[in-house]
């Protein structure tokens, strides 16, 4: 009896076969963005901390006119804890250095000056306005077919 095979019986052998070089593989423009991302975005939180910093240096030497070098050292100290913290550090930055300023307890040189930050800090509340999401601007009713 002999047994026949569907399928012939053959060698596999490839030596003969140049075999190719994988080619290099060329990042595609979206990758080369997503790589840069983040230095852009760090880029840019440093450039918003920095103009934050000199704000903020503004504000405190009119309240505390004398002690610019105490400033100047509580923005440093709470910059570098801010930046410690979070990936947002402006966000976090103004905050901190109040609650230093406050730990200090110092005493503002005038009521003048004082008025003068609280008209600055005024305008700086107008900036971003706050909204209220317990109300509807433009209230319909909605109508849906479910079946």
């Amino acid at each position: 009896m002999r047994c026949f095979s569907l399928f012939p019986n053959f060698i596999d052998d490839r030596s003969s076969i140049n075999q190719q070089k994988p080619k290099e593989l060329n990042p595609m423009k979206t990758d080369q963005l997503v790589e840069a991302e983040p230095a852009v975005f760090l880029q840019t939180v440093s450039v918003a901390i920095a103009q934050l910093k000199q704000r903020l240096q503004q504000d405190y030497e009119q309240v505390y006119p004398d002690l610019r070098e105490i400033v100047h050292l509580v923005l440093d100290e709470e910059e570098t804890k801010a930046w410690e913290l979070s990936l947002f550090p402006h966000l976090l930055f103004p905050d901190l250095v109040e609650a230093h300023v406050a730990r200090l307890n110092l005493q503002p040189a005038s009521s003048t000056r004082l008025r003068k930050a609280a008209a600055r800090q005024a305008r700086h509340k107008e900036v971003v306005v706050p909204h209220d999401f317990t109300k509807l601007d433009d209230h319909q009713p909605a109508f849906a077919l479910c079946g």
